[in-house]
């Protein structure tokens, strides 16, 4: 392993957590919640810019293609940990419950006596210290109050973090090779470290689209009088007749990186996007004109969860004699072949992930259940990054405990089980920053740029522990500094939902899973007329993905993209679609930038900048 990528790591990962922890007290930007993320395109350019200046002086000293890539990847990865549905919510899982208890809302009585004290902090000088800011993590009462439910989730998190590099490994070599996926999120990366990509002039010509239109809507926010260009604009509020005004919110944006990603990905991937985002509002518009007034239909997150599971299991059923083939390597290892070392990881993670459950409560059916159906999410979001690289994933509120009761009802599950796996909350409440899809590319890019598979797996699992260490740091010192009372709220949406669960318990109802099971068949007869007709046009992933809640602000973008590419590639041909693609990289990297600035300036000045949907 190269020892100057570990060294720029090892200092730039708490730095950039340090920058996503501070800045989401006030808004200053959430990378995250798109797939590509602006703080690690910034610093791979910051990087690639100062290299070739190296190189000019002496190239003996410059970093190679390969070493950016891996900072690149260890940097995204770390990101991921940091982001806004992962670590940046963990302080409320573990200070939320007794913060926030109070005798009306009865949380004392109801579950907190089911809480290990090793998950949470109880100390209530701490909680107000953590709550209120102005004081500091590095004394000896502090640390102490944090220290064994901090050590636990650090383990916790380590372990589940190691059950997606093991599931990458397996799964990642037919998807690469045999099935060579299109990974649309690496192509902006991978051509911003070569000197030629920054000789193209339609590249620049991008830049400056993109660079404007994130400029303008970056000043509003330091200077309200500056107009914005490409915010979205709600069009569904002038829809106010029946049935049609139950489309609700529909937004309609031009965001220039939405437009470039959706340009960089197949034809009928992105036409399936934009077209199964109206046949969900669709649904909508059918039940208003049918009167059903039964509540929550049609039941959009559970179709949607059954989409994300159904969709997963035709994958792994699709590469079945590959996950034979891994596990097999664990008794007879093959030379160059990491599917043993990917089981390997696979089966310590989920030990240890075991391990903890047990110690606080869970009992081993509703274990493999959770985790049964995380590792089907996971699954599902590292395969349409691969093969779509849609622009969001977040499947809100629709996560395994939700599953689980609705599925199951919650008179199922002991109260200490839906107590435990409430506190799951951190990584299940949206999926926008889950870190499968960027182990998945960080193994691709090592494959594309010719890096030892095995030392990239090294690589990765340093970035998996100084991305979790350095987040957890990052999410005390600034909370304890400036006040984490906007990082405790999203306790009260598990807890809550918690109290409900344990005040009036649930049987099985059937709707609910009706509309899970309508959600897997409709993504497996999809599935079957891809491989039965190539001409079919309707892609499972396009299902899948399009119901999501981010889908809203970035349909129109997607749909930009796929008419623009469809207009050049049948007019022009794909010659001239192969010459523009500089043009739409450059409005990717133009945009990123700016935002990147303006994000690292309002975390600097304590100042709300620009959100994709506001």
């Amino acid at each position: 392993m190269s020892s100057r990528v570990l060294l720029i790591a090892v200092v730039l990962i708490p730095v950039n957590a340090l920058w996503m922890m501070t800045g989401s007290l006030w808004n200053a930007g959430y990378p995250t919640t798109v797939s590509l993320f602006f703080n690690t395109i910034l610093y791979l350019f910051v990087l690639a810019t100062v290299n070739f200046g190296v190189r000019r002086v002496s190239p003996r000293a410059a970093l190679s293609s390969r070493e950016l890539l891996v900072i690149y990847t260890m940097a995204t990865l770390a990101s991921a940990i940091s982001g806004l549905d992962m670590l940046q919510l963990i302080g409320s899982m573990i200070a939320g419950p007794h913060a926030l208890a109070t005798p009306e809302n009865l949380w004392a009585d109801l579950f907190l006596g089911a809480i290990p004290s090793w998950l949470v902090v109880t100390d209530p000088a701490a909680l107000t210290e953590y709550v209120e800011g102005d004081a500091s993590i590095y004394r000896a009462a502090a640390l102490a109050a944090w220290v064994w439910p901090v050590l636990a989730w650090t383990a916790f998190t380590v372990c589940l973090l190691l059950m997606m590099v093991g599931l990458s490994l397996i799964v990642g070599r037919r998807w690469n090779r045999e099935e060579r996926l299109a990974y649309p999120i690496i192509q902006l990366p991978l051509q911003m470290v070569e000197g030629r990509f920054y000789r193209s002039g339609p590249m620049w010509v991008g830049f400056a689209i993109g660079a404007l239109l994130a400029t303008t809507t970056g000043l509003h926010f330091f200077y309200p009088a500056v107009p914005t260009l490409g915010r979205p604009v709600d069009i569904g509020r002038y829809i106010t007749t029946k049935p049609w005004n139950a489309i609700g919110w529909l937004p309609m944006a031009v965001q220039p990186f939405c437009v470039g990603l959706s340009y960089l990905v197949p034809l009928e991937l992105s036409f399936s996007g934009w077209f199964f985002y109206f046949v969900w509002k669709l649904e909508r518009v059918a039940a208003s004109a049918l009167g059903i007034r039964m509540n929550g239909f049609p039941f959009v997150e559970q179709q949607t969860t059954g989409a994300y599971a159904g969709f997963a299991i035709a994958i792994l059923w699709a590469a079945r004699r590959q996950i034979r083939a891994a596990a097999a390597e664990l008794v007879r290892p093959q030379r160059g072949s990491t599917g043993g070392l990917g089981v390997l990881l696979l089966l310590a993670g989920a030990g240890g992930v075991t391990v903890f459950c047990l110690r606080a409560g869970m009992g081993v059916t509703s274990i493999v259940v959770f985790f049964g159906l995380y590792t089907l999410i996971t699954v599902s979001v590292g395969r349409m990054r691969a093969e779509l690289g849609s622009p969001v994933h977040d499947l809100h509120f629709a996560g395994p405990a939700g599953t689980m009761t609705f599925l199951f009802g919650t008179r199922a599950f002991r109260p200490a089980e839906l107590t435990i796996i409430s506190m799951f909350w951190f990584f299940n409440r949206a999926y926008r920053s889950h870190p499968m899809p960027c182990v998945l590319e960080g193994f691709r890019l090592a494959e594309r740029v010719g890096a030892p598979a095995r030392r990239m797996v090294s690589y990765t699992l340093v970035a998996v522990v100084l991305g979790v260490v350095a987040g957890f740091w990052a999410h005390l010192h600034s909370a304890y500094v400036y006040g984490a009372g906007t990082r405790v709220w999203p306790a009260y949406e598990t807890f809550r939902r918690l109290s409900a669960w344990l005040v009036t318990p649930t049987g099985v109802e059937a709707r609910y899973g009706i509309a899970f099971t309508v959600g897997a068949t409709v993504v497996w007869v999809l599935s079957a007329l891809r491989m039965r007709y190539v001409w079919f046009a309707l892609h499972p992933v396009g299902y899948v993905v399009s119901s999501s809640w981010a889908m809203n602000p970035f349909w129109f973008s997607i749909f930009v993209g796929w008419a623009v590419k469809a207009a050049v590639v049948r007019g022009a041909g794909l010659r001239a679609y192969q010459r523009s693609i500089p043009l739409f990289l450059g409005m990717i990297l133009g945009e990123f930038l700016v935002d990147g600035v303006f994000s690292l300036a309002g975390t600097l000045l304590r100042v709300r900048t620009y959100i994709w949907y506001g």
